[in-house]
Parts: C-alpha cells; structure tokens; sequence
C-alpha cells in the first residue's frame, strides 16, 4: 500500500511539471542553431558582467526638509592671503543682530604674494577641478562618494623660500558665529569700537599705496570635512586698482551626508561674486577691501549613497537571461521559417521548370 501510495504520488507531481522534456532523437541541430547558441550565451555574459558593475555601484540621493536647529554656532574657517602687510588690514565679522567677532581669534602671518612653484601647481589642479565642478555638476556626487576618504585633503604647501619679501600678510583661523546673516570683511585698518558702531582705523595709511588683491586657500563653513572642495578654494583675484571692493555673496546650505564610509554634518554653499572700482565722484560708492557676505538656508539637505538591493539584482538578472533566451528562441524560429518559404519556392519553381520540358 506504501508503494502504491508513493507512486501515485510521483504520478501526480509529474502531471504538474511545466517543464515537459523532449526526447533526444526528435531534437535536429544545426550550424545555424548552434551560432545563434553561442552568440546568446556571449550576450547574456555581457550584460550579466554590465548588471554586477551597476549593482556594485552607488549612487547619491538628495532629500530636503526644513532646519530646526538655529541655536548652536556656526564655524567660519578661513585661509586668505591680501597683497598688504599685516599692520594695514584688519579682519573681522559683523552680522545683522549687530554682534561683532572681533579679529583676535585670526592669526596675520607675514608672506610673500607670489606663490612658490610647488603652492602654484596646487593652485592649477584646484582651479581645473572648480571648473570641471562648475560645469559637470554629477562630479559632486564622486567627490561626495571618494574625496572625502581624503584623496585631495593635503593641505596647502607652504613657501619653500624665505629669501621673498615679506609683501602680503595670511589671514587664517576659525571664527564662531551664531545662525544669522553676517558678513566677513577684510579692509584698510584694525576694527575700532565707537559711540556710532563699528569702524576700522584707517586713517594713518590713506596716502599709502594699498592693493587688495587677494587668493583664497580655504573658505568653508561649519565642521571640516577632509577632502571636500570648497567654491572658493584657489580662488585669486588680481588688480592694480588701489579703491578696489571685491564682493562674495555666499548662501550657506546645512548639509547631512550619509555614505558607506563616513557620515558627517557639514555646510555646502553657493557663491555669486561681484567686484567694482570705488569712485565717489562717479557715483560708485562704498568702502573698498574684501567682503564676504553670508546668509544661511531654512532648508536642510540630506545626502545619502545608495545601493541596489540583492533580490532588484536577481530580478534584473533573470529577466535578462530570460528575455534574451525567450527573444532569441522567437528570432530563430522566424528566421527559420522564412528560410524554410524561401527554399519551398525555389524547390517548386524547379520542378515546374522540368515538368515543362518536352521529351
């Protein structure tokens, strides 16, 4: 009774098999078949191999939601060279609450203007790779993916001479500022305190020939992030103008990035630049010297680097091996049985020709 029972059961999942086999002497190959056989199997390797590289990469995901955060303080991290000597300029930060960071916090390092050959080549790759980022913005996402291991982290190689002249006066350090709009200027004179508010002293050096030609190392914008590019790094503005009011107008934008190697808060931020020859009698007004103006985004950005699912793959996977298996079966039928008509009409045109023929 057992065996009767488990061979009415094997009787029954044959009956259910989908998958009907047929007899070996009733399969034909050909030469044909077996080209289209192995130009499949090529094909199917092909994408499979193209389907593993998709799958083994990434790509960036950008999702936006409001700021709340407005009570911690924000850090201005600045690097910038000016074409004067320290004991001329004075650098500071106001913003619109009227509260001022007084320049005591930023060191002023007497150097030499002009670069030496090792600080210009660095200053040529950055500016090739700010131009490349202004015209292929996808290039973000790589350095958001790579650059932040810190494959372009070094810092910026000093004078390798201390023969130069002492001609230009670096303005570095970091400033803590509160999450309003603000602007960090660079002008004639150390910043003074008075009864009308905030000034810089800059009269004993208004008869002096003064330059305000600038580069900027490193300008960034809440924590460090090795590896990241900001717009303004390498940036170098010359001029031979003396009343010269170079502007940056900077909207600052919190960024929360998420990768399979790093997970870090930071500040990305956009630029616009203008600059301008003060001239009173010309109707140019203003105050000449280096500005940097600040506002910060109520939006928040998330970035976070995305995979493709395993099962996605699998799916992706069968559907290539499937449809090419099930299009090219279709294909070779056709092709089959056009073959097969073509050769038909021939075969019949010959018979009716000898049928013709007279004895």
């Amino acid at each position: 009774m057992k065996r009767l029972n488990r061979k009415k059961t094997i009787d029954i999942v044959k009956e259910l098999d989908a998958f009907p086999k047929v007899p070996e002497s009733y399969v034909v190959t050909s030469a044909f078949g077996g080209t289209v056989s192995l130009v499949v199997f090529i094909l199917i390797a092909l994408l499979a191999i193209s389907e593993y590289l998709v799958y083994q990469d990434s790509w960036m995901k950008y999702e936006y939601e409001v700021d709340a955060d407005f009570t911690s303080k924000l850090k201005i991290k600045i690097d910038i060279t000016v074409a004067m000597k320290c004991e001329r300029v004075g650098a500071d930060v106001l913003d619109i609450a009227g509260t001022v960071i007084a320049s005591k916090e930023l060191k002023y390092d007497p150097v030499s203007f002009e670069p030496s050959p090792q600080r210009q080549m660095w200053y040529q790759i950055l500016q090739q790779i700010q131009n490349r980022l202004r015209e292929e913005r996808s290039l973000q996402d790589v350095l958001f993916k790579s650059a932040l291991n810190g494959y372009f982290s070094d810092p910026v190689p000093g004078n390798d001479s201390e023969s130069e002249s002492q001609n230009a006066c670096r303005i570095h350090g970091q400033i803590y500022v509160s999450k309003v709009a603000g602007n960090f200027h660079i002008t004639l004179g150390k910043a003074i305190e008075t009864i009308r508010g905030h000034a810089h002293f800059a009269s004993l050096i208004k008869n002096e020939v003064y330059n305000f030609s600038h580069r900027i190392d490193y300008l960034s914008f809440g924590n460090d992030v090795p590896g990241n590019i900001n717009p303004l790094d390498g940036t170098e503005k010359i001029t031979l103008e003396q009343k010269m009011l170079f502007q940056y107008f900077i909207t600052v934008v919190p960024t929360k990035l998420h990768t399979s190697d790093v997970s870090v808060d930071m500040h990305q931020f956009s630029v616009t630049e203008r600059e301008r020859v003060v001239n009173h009698e010309k109707g140019s007004h203003g105050v000449s010297g280096i500005f940097v103006k600040y506002k910060l985004s109520p939006l928040m950005v998330r970035v976070s680097e995305e995979h493709m699912p395993l099962s996605v793959f699998l799916v992706r996977l069968c559907g290539i091996i499937g449809g090419i298996f099930s299009t090219s079966d279709l294909l070779h039928r056709l092709i089959g049985y056009f073959v097969d008509i073509i050769c038909c009409r021939f075969k019949l045109g010959a018979n009716q020709s000898i049928e013709v023929l007279p004895d």
